[in-house]
């Protein structure tokens, strides 16, 4: 009779079965937004890596977890790339390669108590090395970061503003790993004990104690919605429509309007006209309009997706250019060589042109904003240094208009509840077609999402905060902190391979010597 030993002998099989439990951590992020199941969602990847017959098969194993993983993450990208997410899945899965080895080196066969305790340490070290590695741009950015499932959190929330989405990730891993351990190696049940009482008293320890952001005012900032318009004249449609939607606003009493992403189709050097017309609306609503322009600029070459300030008088002067350009969907990386994915989804025709710094916009009403774009909201980076310029409000613009039936819209609006957490700084995500959402400055919702079907506007009432974070002033300590534990463990293995080499026995007979006076070679 075969047992499921025997029936994992298939190398297939084996393949098969991690890229699923890879794919298992999907319904911990928006839109199923299972958070809790995070805590667990690893355990069966865990169990079957550890169970490998060799370092090489652990290797595989977390290699096909990982496909799975990036597969099911980046869905939503199937219409647009076709079956070149696959290859992707494939090339970026690698990186948990290294992750698989770790998890049978200290949790295969029976472990011993120190393994198994240092195991709550290297394997979410190693994981976050795998979220820093592709959090590259790159390479696809840090889109699907396990922490960023706890985004609803409020005790996740406050370790975020301590060691940012990479503290949460790294402890969401360390308690998967202690769950794995708990059903699977009695022997080191005690440390695994020990390491979830750790993660209980950090996250209260950080409760207590983390700095909360003191709310010192508020302002009132106008998100406006168009909702989806297709066609060949969407982009003389859409800004009509938006044009009207902004009128509304007109004694509302608003600081700032925001439109989305790529909310100007035109460059507004070359159409001075509707430059004049987003001023009047600026006058007849007493607020600076932030649009994005998505076109080819007329004072240099290349198609830019640009924050621009508009005020009663015209073009501010205040410009930021996006800087992290969305790999395939803004530009091919080495054109040359995959220029082809064109011809298998909807990758860029045309790449875009990126930035070169961010910047920080003063908008009247002594308000100071910081501008990013589209999936820029991912990057902890970007949001931490924009804190650090002086940033009042963080306020991304944003379209997800080619993924409206998927998971993404809810994805990308949850992400900016990461960043306000760690930076003790409000954020409002304005889009073309939703989802658009406000936090305030502890990552709670202000008021309610826009949701993929609406086509209105919205007035929120921005809660301030001032004062300096954790994350903002230590920065990513956590991956620092991993990056050293790596070091010791690779130092551990040099040193465990070398004291093997000393101790191995030596042959009792010296080999026989060939005519030619070289080692025979037994078989020849």
């Amino acid at each position: 009779m075969k047992t499921f030993g025997d029936w994992l002998a298939s190398p297939w099989r084996r393949s098969v079965l991690a890229a699923l439990a890879g794919a298992l951590p999907v319904f911990a992020f928006p839109a199923p937004s299972l958070w809790w199941f995070a805590y667990v969602a690893l355990v069966p990847w865990i169990l079957l890596t550890r169970s490998a017959p060799t370092g090489r098969r652990a290797a595989h194993d977390g290699w096909f977890g990982g496909l799975g993983f990036m597969l099911a993450v980046h869905s939503w990208l199937v219409p647009s790339l076709s079956v070149f997410i696959v290859v992707i899945a494939a090339l970026l899965g690698a990186l948990w390669a290294p992750w698989g080895w770790l998890v049978r080196r200290f949790l295969g066969g029976v472990p011993s108590p120190r393994r198994g305790a240092a195991a709550l340490l290297v394997l979410p070290s190693g994981w976050l090395m795998v979220e820093l590695v592709r959090s590259w741009q790159g390479l696809g950015g840090p889109w699907g970061l396990l922490g960023s499932t706890q985004w609803q959190v409020e005790p996740a929330l406050r370790l975020a503003s301590v060691g940012g989405v990479w503290l949460l990730s790294f402890l969401v891993v360390a308690v998967n790993v202690a769950a794995a351990v708990l059903v699977s190696v009695r022997e080191v049940r005690v440390p695994a004990v020990a390491g979830l009482v750790a993660t209980a008293a950090a996250t209260s320890a950080a409760w207590v104690w983390s700095p909360r952001p003191d709310v010192d005012g508020s302002v009132r900032i106008a998100v406006v919605q168009p909702g989806v318009i297709a066609g060949d004249d969407s982009g003389v449609r859409r800004f009509d429509r938006e044009e009207r939607l902004t009128r509304q606003l007109a004694g509302r009493h608003v600081d700032l309007i925001a439109w989305g992403e790529s909310s100007v189709g035109f460059d507004l050097g070359k159409r001075p006209d509707l430059a004049r017309r987003i001023a009047a609306l600026s006058k007849e609503t007493g607020a600076d309009i932030l649009v994005n322009v998505d076109a080819e600029r007329s004072d240099k070459p290349g198609i830019y997706k640009s924050s621009i300030l508009v005020g009663p008088k015209g073009l501010t002067g205040d410009r930021y250019d996006k800087m992290r350009l969305v790999p395939f969907g803004e530009y091919i990386p080495f054109r040359s060589l995959l220029g082809w994915a064109t011809s298998v989804g909807k990758a860029a025709g045309v790449d875009r042109r990126h930035g070169t710094e961010q910047v920080v916009m003063s908008v009247g009403h002594a308000l100071r904003v910081g501008p990013l774009i589209c999936f820029e909201t991912a990057f902890p980076d970007m949001s931490r240094h924009l804190a650090q310029d002086g940033a009042d409000v963080l306020l991304a613009q944003s379209s997800t208009s080619s993924f409206q039936h998927s998971w993404a819209p809810e994805q990308h609006a949850t992400l900016a509840a990461l960043r306000t957490a760690e930076t003790g700084r409000p954020m409002v995500h304005a889009t073309l077609t939703g989802v658009s959402a406000v936090y305030g400055p502890s990552g709670e919702r202000v008021g309610p999402w826009l949701g993929t079907g609406a086509s209105t506007t919205r007035v929120y009432d921005v809660p301030l905060a001032h004062g300096i974070t954790p994350y903002v002033r230590y920065g990513d300590w956590p991956v620092q902190g991993s990056l050293l534990i790596l070091a010791l463990v690779c130092v551990g293995e040099g040193m465990r391979a070398f004291r093997l080499r000393r101790t191995a026995p030596r042959p009792l007979v010296p080999p026989a010597r060939t005519v030619h006076e070289s080692p025979a070679r037994p078989g020849r």
